[in-house]
């Protein structure tokens, strides 16, 4: 089976070109800046704001399986446009689609989400991973869209590098006590993206563990598995930083897990 990982050169977007390849499939992944260092696959240079090479790029490869993780951030152009360009070549080629979104679509005003919540962003970077599903969904209904949450593993996550500079003092800045979201690991993450891209399931999945944890108490337990002081990490507030964005933001991944082999483990128990 050929798959393309849009947004490959990316933390989760290594892992799924680890598991592909492991499995014996004909991988294709897109970078915009420089490939990144997954072994096994046939990179690409992609500019998402190129409908044209979108377009030309998915009749080249004629992947049988799309999984697009790509994210330009708050770039509308590259995170929402971007995304739905990669749908309409998709479903003109007949490819399954797996569009990977995240607890950004949401406010933190209701606290928990399951799968059936519908997006309330309060920020740029939100209302565009919010505008990109809807569309995905619109444009696909058979595609799968799949909501995630921070994303940790083997040490080379944003936050655990974060983590690493805190408590060595190379950075400033602290790690909020009241910024609370649902950690997974990215082997399981990538593992149920494959389970999901591999069947014929559509319409919305949450793919996050079941613990949630404050940034700062997250913090902690990287520090702890990692045999860094956690009492060296500094604590602060969002709610007092003026930063935009949710604080309590928790993906209710239930009805998911009970469709999956695969298990999401909760962050206390990956970090212990």
């Amino acid at each position: 089976m050929t798959v393309l990982i849009i947004g490959g050169s990316g933390f989760l977007g290594g892992e799924l070109i680890r598991q592909a390849t492991a499995a014996g499939h004909e991988t294709s992944a897109t970078f915009a800046s420089r490939p990144g260092r997954a072994a096994g696959a046939a990179w690409h240079r992609l500019d998402l704001r190129d409908p044209a090479r979108v377009a030309g790029l998915i009749a080249e490869v004629a992947p049988s399986v799309v999984v697009d993780v790509s994210s330009g951030g708050a770039d509308w152009a590259v995170t929402a446009d971007g995304s739905v360009r990669v749908a309409l070549a998709a479903a003109e080629r007949g490819c399954r689609l797996v569009h990977v979104s995240s607890d950004a679509v949401f406010s933190g005003s209701r606290v928990r989400y399951d799968e059936s919540c519908l997006p309330d962003p309060v920020t740029p970077y939100g209302a565009a991973k919010a505008a990109a599903e809807t569309a995905v969904r619109l444009l696909m209904p058979a595609a799968a869209v799949a909501r995630t949450s921070l994303i940790i593993g083997h040490g080379r996550s944003v936050h655990e590098r974060t983590v690493h500079a805190l408590a060595d003092g190379t950075r400033g800045g602290a790690l909020f006590t009241d910024d609370v979201r649902c950690p997974v690991h990215v082997e399981d993450l990538a593992a149920a993206l494959w389970e999901i891209a591999l069947s014929d399931a559509a319409g919305m999945f949450h793919l996050a563990g079941p613990d949630a944890l404050s940034r700062h108490d997250l913090g902690v337990l990287i520090a702890r598995r990692d045999g860094l002081d956690g009492a060296r990490l500094p604590a602060g507030r969002r709610a007092e930083s003026g930063l935009p964005g949710a604080l309590d933001v928790r993906l209710d991944s239930g009805a998911t897990q009970e469709g999956l082999r695969t298990r999401l483990r909760g962050a206390r128990e990956f970090l212990h």
